[in-house]
């Protein structure tokens, strides 16, 4: 069943953004809201998309009720959805010890072979994934920009703008981020040949920029930011460049996720690579620091003091063996962060949070390490944070159901047998820890409805594309 009214859709390639909105109203019997959890609430959805009002203690509401707990969409900060079809390709022992720095010539070889049609059916699979599991805005860390010999494509932003057809495709808010990728190494060292597909100069980088803006000019479920790769790809002069010409807008980078790249940083600048880019760079609301999983006390502190948010991959950090961020700390000094699902080892929001958490059990023997305070919820104090920096990081007006904001809903189903009986900060705790199975019921982005009785209403159409494209990669040389 679907709540929504229905929408008109231009025929062809579906495009939900091109739908015809008028003001709706739904109903919760329990939702989630920014000062907390409330009873009978109304949400209005205006045309635009937006929550135009929200009221609570509704008591006879004629709006069509939704069928469970509500939740803000969560957004996921850190994609790369190329890699979605490799994933458990890379999981065979080598000669030598596996590191991440094995893993990347896997993952380069797989990509090496990726087409534009090819990216754009892996990402709306993905990103349909996304929506089923409760992410509702996704943050596209794109880096491949040209054909398989090195070439721009005639729109220099094609495979960019793939992503985005796919994220309307499948329904998806999305935060386009064009990789600025240069370098092998610090100090502007030569590429390698695998780096091929990803390298730009600031100006052809920029007008990657520049076509995507015109792109999403009058797109209200997607934003452009920029993505200097990783202190690694870029040099001071080419990321200063390219910053005086993006003067707003999300800033994400790659750091401190490798030990090895710590070291490297080390003997490159006398610094560690977060230290250094703090020291040099105006870093602020609008950077999303990805990984930062090596950091010193004085690091979590200045991070921390920034404003900056920390983006933190916690089941692709544990699957490439990078360590584990200090999140006891850093939460401690009130840093914000956000979570991604980044190679896309796992597409669960609540999973993430799981094992952010998990992980600093395992490291401090302790239980409930992250909790805001005694007698706090775990999984709430996990939730809203993740919210709130994954909001900011993404550079748009969602996770929170207030006026003004994005109609992006996450419904639970109440009956699932692990959340049956469990309401508030239970039900929350429940589904972050207790669920193997994905409780979410429907799902909404934008006031429209991509999800309902846990199917995306594309799915059958997308999964085979992306079936296609697969079989295809997998069969090529």
């Amino acid at each position: 069943m679907l709540y929504c009214p229905p929408l008109r859709f231009n025929p062809g390639r579906v495009n939900f953004y091109e739908s015809s909105l008028f003001m709706r109203t739904l109903f919760a019997k329990s939702a989630l809201l920014p000062n907390g959890w409330a009873s009978d609430v109304e949400i209005d959805i205006a045309e635009s998309g937006d929550i135009a009002a929200v009221r609570t203690g509704v008591t006879n509401s004629a709006a069509p009720q939704l069928q469970g707990a509500v939740l803000p969409g969560m957004p996921n900060l850190h994609s790369h959805a190329h890699q979605r079809a490799m994933v458990g390709l890379a999981e065979k022992a080598g000669q030598s010890q596996d590191s991440f720095w094995t893993w990347r010539e896997a993952m380069y070889a797989y990509l090496g072979k990726m087409q534009p049609q090819q990216l754009q059916a892996v990402a709306a699979q993905l990103y349909v994934e996304m929506l089923k599991f409760g992410y509702t805005n996704v943050a596209e860390f794109q880096y491949l920009h040209h054909d398989q010999n090195g070439n721009p494509y005639a729109n220099r932003a094609e495979m960019t703008l793939r992503c985005l057809q796919a994220a309307r495709d499948a329904g998806i808010g999305i935060t386009l981020l064009p990789v600025l990728y240069r370098y092998a190494g610090f100090g502007g060292q030569a590429p390698v040949p695998g780096q091929k597909r990803f390298l730009n100069d600031a100006d052809g980088f920029l007008e990657i920029v520049d076509e995507l803006q015109k792109a999403v000019a009058e797109d209200s479920n997607a934003v452009v930011g920029i993505a200097p790769h990783s202190l690694r790809a870029v040099t001071p002069e080419l990321l200063n460049h390219v910053l005086a010409s993006f003067s707003t807008g999300p800033v994400h980078i790659h750091i401190a996720e490798q030990i090895p790249e710590v070291e490297a940083c080390l003997e490159w600048s006398g610094k560690r690579p977060v230290e250094w880019l703090l020291e040099n760079f105006a870093v602020d609301q609008r950077w999303c620091l990805i990984h930062a999983t090596h950091l010193t006390d004085q690091e979590i502190t200045t991070l921390a003091n920034s404003g900056a948010v920390a983006g933190i991959c916690p089941t692709t950090e544990a699957n490439l063996g990078d360590g584990i961020f200090p999140t006891a700390s850093y939460l401690q000094q009130a840093g914000v962060f956000g979570i991604g699902s980044d190679s896309q080892v796992s597409i669960n929001p609540a999973e993430e949070l799981r094992w952010l958490e998990y992980a600093q059990r395992l490291t401090t023997n302790g239980r409930n390490v992250l909790a805001a305070e005694a007698g706090a919820s775990t999984g709430r104090t996990l939730f809203d944070g993740a919210l709130a920096g994954g909001a900011q990081a993404c550079g748009r007006n969602i996770g929170k159901l207030e006026v003004g904001c994005r109609a992006d809903l996450v419904v639970l189903d109440s009956d699932h047998p692990r959340l049956v009986g469990r309401s508030g900060d239970d039900l929350l705790d429940s589904w972050i820890f207790g669920c193997d199975d994905n409780p979410v019921k429907d799902v909404f982005v934008g006031g429209n409805q991509v999800v309902a009785d846990g199917v995306h209403i594309f799915e059958p159409r997308i999964e085979e594309e992306f079936k296609a494209a697969v079989v295809e990669l997998n069969s090529s040389s």
